[in-house]
């Protein structure tokens, strides 16, 4: 298992700080996502903008994952 933590608006969208799921890569974490969620809400966690960070370093493709990796998806930070 994975932990999944979503920040910001992915955590009002999806309703929860985060979730746990059995993935072997990156690809495999949106997969089981798509289990649990409705297709727009995935639509926004798979955005161009949102980061991913995975063990609290960002990370692009998709990279293996181990039992216990933590994956965190970013939104894009705005300020002013």
């Amino acid at each position: 298992m994975v932990s999944v933590k979503f920040f910001a608006q992915l955590r009002e969208v999806t309703g929860t700080e985060g979730v746990q799921v059995n993935a072997l890569d990156l690809d495999g974490v949106f997969v089981e996502l798509a289990k649990l969620y409705p297709e727009d809400v995935v639509a926004q966690l798979r955005g161009d903008n949102v980061r991913v960070a995975i063990n609290q370093e960002l990370v692009n493709g998709n990279p293996a994952l181990t039992a216990g990796d933590e994956v965190a998806l970013l939104p894009p930070v705005t300020g002013g």
